[in-house]
């Protein structure tokens, strides 16, 4: 009866024991994850939140009792204000869509940002995928070429667009270099309306590459050996075992890159408001900048903010679609 008494509360001072162990352990976690947490709440979570409700309202900035709530008139001003809404209802769907994504203002910048980012995006993989298997080889000097290639992903972007901008003068080294092929191009790139874009897609490339670079080393050195020399005894050649063994095994590491690359390029304005502000006239006027300008040049706030939402939806879609066609990929 005694021993049958004892062994309970033995065990109950031993369970008590273990529960105040967990909860340090717990506190201590969530003393490494605060800094991390109060920075995202203060920083992203809450001016989100605060976005949401803005565009719900209007205001013009100054004192909070001057904002109005509007409802979904913000929305409605984008898409369907009553000059383009008659418009396009006038010229008919095809028609109405040309003239939403030629003239209206909301839709030059979604459609310069979907451009930018499906050029952009396959351009950047490609280069970063080839630099990677360049200097994954024991070259001579192959360090030394990936801190060169990593080095514009962290340096100043307004240092560097001031460079590019100079190098795609009207005299500039590279339309000298132009000309020096038989290619006569007498303007400055980011004056001409054709151009400007492939200026800064030239500069978005060029910037990516090396950190993109980075991340497809650490993959292919992770590509186990066996599986090449699988494929050698079956008689691949290098073209085979890159098409085959390397590009399949590369795959999540692709997935990573292209989401990153997407929302990175939807997000894209420090790159064109140095270089070009949008110019010249709406050639390379983006969603961002495009918010940028309503909120602090026009001072609408609330409509600014209903773009940003528009710009997070599609973002979303995107990713969304991205996931669910890399999880049927893995299923099959």
């Amino acid at each position: 009866m005694t021993v049958n008494a004892v062994q309970p509360a033995g065990r109950a001072r031993k369970k008590y024991r273990m529960s105040r162990l967990e909860r340090k352990n717990t506190l201590i976690a969530y003393s490494f994850l605060a800094p991390n947490f109060i920075g995202f709440a203060i920083f992203t979570l809450i001016p989100v939140v605060l976005s949401v409700v803005m565009s719900f309202t209007e205001w013009k900035g100054g004192d909070l009792a001057s904002m109005q709530w509007v409802g979904l008139d913000n929305y409605a001003s984008i898409f369907n204000s009553a000059k383009v809404g008659s418009k396009m209802a006038e010229l008919g769907f095809f028609g109405g869509l040309d003239y939403f994504f030629s003239k209206v203002d909301l839709g030059i910048a979604l459609k310069n940002t979907v451009f930018f980012t499906i050029v952009t995006v396959p351009l950047s993989l490609i280069c970063a995928i080839l630099l990677a298997l360049v200097l994954n080889k024991a070259v001579r000097g192959a360090v030394v070429f990936r801190a060169i290639y990593f080095f514009p992903y962290v340096a100043s972007m307004v240092a560097i667009c001031v460079c590019w901008n100079f190098m795609l003068m009207k005299n500039g080294p590279i339309n000298q270099l132009l000309m020096a092929l038989g290619i006569n191009f007498n303007k400055s790139w980011t004056a001409d309306s054709t151009m400007a874009m492939w200026a800064i897609i030239l500069v978005s490339v060029w910037r990516n590459m090396g950190y993109y670079m980075v991340i497809y080393l650490a993959a292919l050195q992770g590509i186990p050996r066996e599986l090449y020399e699988a494929a050698t005894v079956d008689g691949a050649n290098k073209w085979q075992q890159f098409r085959s063994v390397t590009l399949p095994q590369l795959r999540p590491t692709t997935f990573f890159a292209s989401i990153m690359l997407i929302i990175g390029c939807f997000k894209i304005y420090d790159t064109v408001a140095i270089m070009t502000n949008g110019g010249p006239g709406r050639a390379t006027k983006m969603l961002v900048l495009y918010i940028f300008q309503e909120a602090f040049n026009n001072y609408h706030y609330g409509l600014a903010s209903a773009i940003a939402m528009v710009l997070l939806i599609v973002v979303l879609i995107v990713t969304v679609i991205q996931f669910s066609m890399e999880g049927k990929y893995s299923n099959n």
